[in-house]
């Protein structure tokens, strides 16, 4: 327990760098932007260039560069990521109103890809080069080669718009019908989730093949255990470390993945906000919502370093 812990705060002790480095990227990256905040503020209005003056004076923007990230990452630490141009409102209220629906679709999509990889690479692994790994194995470098925004279109118009199974688009709230918030979720989590399952499929496949050539499971077999239960028991907490290397990677595909997939469900969340914000040259919630994902891919990945403790033990001591 003591050298869990011990990694454990190595790992978030390492998150402080790393975060003060996301957050000097995005701000070097909009600061050397075309984007013009003063102007982004005055938008429409025809100002003045003494107001325009007047308002980099008052927000800082004519300080140099060290002076204005000191306050940028000090603003953040009080939980301040700027106005919106656009509607004057602070830009976190903005995001934590947007940040849960995209929290759903990401993770519902992330459920989705898990079992269906799951089911698919084990199943492979153990009918290895008989029909149902065949099947399997097309399906899954299908999906590789398909799109998600691809997928998105076909399912609204086969699923939605032919047969009327699912609504084309729009958002239902669960706590105002559980029903009406999956029709509304199950086509963007689908179209999210099957290029990452599919992928997922395929490495699976070949890590449980591999655990099954072991002595150990040829062993374990010979000395009577059923398959299923040194497969359930062994083979598969061994065979789900390098998915898991591929799952932490492919959460930031999911994240950056829902701002397609929003905009084309016409879903409020995340990527509904930035693709608003950058349509209507709002800076700070583009920054903001910049910051957000970024910090969640992070912390996506401090949780997936968790789960290899949690799955293969000796990595503790190679740590």
């Amino acid at each position: 327990m003591v050298a869990i812990t011990r990694i454990l705060l190595r790992r978030v002790a390492l998150l402080v760098p790393l975060m003060l480095g996301i957050v000097l990227f995005v701000f070097l990256v909009m600061r050397f932007s075309d984007v013009d905040p003063a102007s982004a503020f005055f938008q429409g209005a025809n100002p003045t260039p003494q107001q325009l003056h007047d308002f980099r004076e008052q927000n800082g923007l004519l300080d140099p560069l060290p002076v204005r990230y000191a306050h940028f990452v000090g603003d953040l630490l009080h939980g301040d990521m700027g106005t919106s141009a656009l509607t004057r409102a602070p830009v976190l209220e903005q995001v934590t109103t947007a940040l849960p629906l995209t929290l759903q679709l990401t993770f519902l999509g992330l459920g989705i890809a898990v079992v269906l990889s799951l089911l698919g690479g084990v199943t492979a692994a153990i009918y290895r080069d008989r029909l149902p790994d065949q099947i399997i194995r097309v399906v899954s470098l299908t999906g590789v080669a398909a799109p998600g925004f691809w997928l998105a279109l076909l399912m609204i118009q086969y699923l939605a718009v032919d047969q009327g199974w699912f609504p084309t688009g729009g958002y239902v709230n669960p706590a105002d019908s559980l029903s009406g918030w999956l029709k509304t979720m199950t086509l963007p989590a689908l179209a999210l989730s099957l290029p990452v399952a599919a992928q997922l499929t395929r490495i699976v496949r070949t890590s449980v093949v591999e655990e099954l050539d072991k002595d150990y499971v040829r062993t374990a077999v010979g000395s009577g255990l059923p398959p299923r239960v040194v497969v359930g028991r062994n083979v598969l907490r061994n065979a789900l470390i390098n998915p898991l290397t591929v799952l932490g990677l492919r959460v930031g595909y999911l994240l950056g993945g829902a701002v397609v997939i929003e905009t084309i469900f016409s879903l409020p969340g995340m990527g509904k906000l930035m693709i608003d914000a950058v349509k209507n040259g709002d800076p700070a919630v583009v920054q903001g919502v910049v910051l957000t994902t970024a910090t969640g891919f992070v912390v996506v990945n401090l949780v997936i370093d968790i789960l290899y403790l949690l799955v293969n033990p000796r990595l503790r001591g190679a740590t």
